[in-house]
């Protein structure tokens, strides 16, 4: 990686290299930000399915007569 940065550095092409490292760290961040959705939207399924199945099981109980 330093030897990358040292070419670009001796070309004077560091516009290049500051487009290549923000690219880089807008596609890290997006991804990060993807993989955490996903695991909030499989949470979110989880307590939606076990919300469903407590009230499968409440609609089956009998309720207590006074």
């Amino acid at each position: 990686m330093i030897d990358l940065i040292r070419i670009f550095v001796e070309r004077g092409d560091l516009a290049h290299l500051a487009l290549f490292l923000w690219a880089a760290v807008a596609s890290t961040a997006f991804l990060v930000t993807l993989r955490e959705l996903a695991v909030a939207s499989k949470r979110f399924d989880d307590s939606v399915r076990e919300l469903s199945v407590f009230n499968r099981r409440a609609r089956r109980r009998k309720p207590m007569d006074p």
